[in-house]
């Protein structure tokens, strides 16, 4: 892999020489290792070097940026060239800003080197294990790949951040098969940061095969009905997602457009939620270093015990708007567990869906959305009676997270996000 310093030190005396002056450098290399199977045969293995660079040049309060992967001295003179242009031809913005200095840090995560030898028996063994456990599952393609990333940032202030960061990875799709049964296709991924485990063992993905074997005998809802629904971890990160998006993000709030614009400090959800953003975290592999906006990424607490902490602002929209800058930037997403264990969540359901996916529109500005519960099942009584062929629910993302009866003790991780199970009532549930 090529020295990123050595590229960032041509940019820095090229900016220099087009009379730029204050900068930021993000610049990448990376390798991908990828291994697939379709079906029960393993069909692909290759390497893939990627690299790229982005550089944003400020002229007093205008910006303007330019990427590219053409690392030569050619290519580099016209990033800068086309970031200047852009510059000269935006607006002013006095949000327009980098982040002040740090004290340049390096930082190592993850399995920098691959021992693909060994991730090809760890592949090997989705194939044996799905094929013995799992007979009713077709297993039509597996994904595996090993990552690294060698990454630097580095702005005029004097700030220096290198990232060298390695992961492996699978994601799986399946489908179920009875003679002349199918199931839609299904999906599911983890990422590690080493081989210690078997692959089916982590996250959600026996219980996504197990799910999908249950699908292949469904019954039917008659009616409409407002029940309890309980969300497994893979539903509760896209709802969680979206919650985010609509009432949190910088987006909503410079718009204007967020319901929550002035509910920091105040209840907005259940005490059972505490939702985090963790740029480290023991119980995630992918982590950040540091954020776009050229700060070194903290952990965050967006929502603790229902009360919002803050709002998810960037340097530009925080200057924009007057309120802090929270420096992450969006990932690692965790929904701290409770303490009540998933069989007495169900237990406790007189009626209602287990919601392991959702396929539908984004939600309104209040927070309304409807869409098909996906790989779901119907629960009377304390009981799963079966899986349910295409479901609606219909609701509001407040409403969710505010009327949440339990959170489980158990909490899911995939290494990009971890979430536990969450029963909420007051979900409309319509079946056919």
């Amino acid at each position: 892999m090529s020295e990123l310093k050595n590229i960032a030190a041509a940019l820095k005396e090229k900016l220099a020489a087009a009379g730029i002056t204050k900068y930021s450098l993000t610049l990448s290399e990376g390798e991908k290792q990828e291994l697939n199977t379709e079906h029960d045969k393993f069909s692909l293995f290759r390497t893939i070097f990627s690299h790229g660079a982005t550089v944003t040049a400020y002229l007093d309060s205008r910006k303007g940026s330019a990427s590219g992967n053409d690392l030569s001295e050619e290519g580099l003179q016209k990033l800068v060239d086309d970031a200047k242009a852009g510059a000269e031809s935006a607006m002013p913005d006095e949000a327009n800003d980098i982040a002040e200095f740090q004290q340049p840090e390096e930082f190592h995560t993850g399995s920098y080197e691959a021992d693909m030898a060994r991730f090809y028996d760890r592949l090997q063994e989705v194939l044996d294990t799905v094929r013995q456990d799992f007979p009713k599952i077709m297993l039509m393609q597996i994904i595996g790949s090993h990552d690294k990333t060698h990454s630097l940032l580095v702005n005029s202030n004097g700030t220096e951040f290198e990232w060298f960061d390695g992961s492996y990875s699978a994601s799986l799709e399946f489908a179920g098969n009875d003679g002349e049964k199918t199931t839609g296709l299904g999906y599911g991924g983890v990422t590690m940061h080493d081989l210690s485990q078997p692959i089916l063992s982590l996250g959600s993905l026996r219980r996504q095969l197990e799910d999908t074997e249950k699908s292949l005998n469904t019954i039917a809802i008659a009616d409409k009905f407002e029940g309890t629904v309980i969300f497994t971890p893979d539903a509760l990160g896209y709802f969680t997602y979206m919650l985010v998006d609509n009432f949190i993000s910088a987006g909503v709030v410079l718009a204007g457009t967020s319901q929550w614009l002035d509910k920091v400090g105040q209840q907005v959800a259940s005490d059972k939620i505490t939702l985090r953003l963790q740029a480290r975290d023991d119980r995630l592999v992918v982590s950040s270093a540091f954020t776009g906006d050229g700060y070194k990424a903290e952990n965050v607490t967006l929502i603790e015990k229902g009360v919002l902490n803050c709002h998810l602002l960037n340097l530009y929209a925080a200057k924009k708007t007057g309120r802090p800058v929270v420096k992450n930037s969006g990932s690692g997403f965790v929904v701290e567990p409770g303490d009540t264990p998933v069989a007495d969540m169900i237990r406790g359901v007189k009626r209602g869906l287990i919601v392991g996916g959702f396929s539908g529109g984004e939600p309104g500005a209040n927070g309304e959305f409807s869409g098909v519960a996906k790989n779901s099942f119907y629960v009377e009584n304390g009981e799963i009676k079966g899986a349910v062929m295409e479901t609606m629910i219909n609701g509001n993302l407040q409403d969710v997270f505010r009327n949440v009866t339990a959170v489980s003790k158990e909490l899911v991780s995939d290494g990009n996000m971890a979430f536990p199970y969450l029963a909420a009532e007051g979900v409309t549930i319509s079946g056919n």
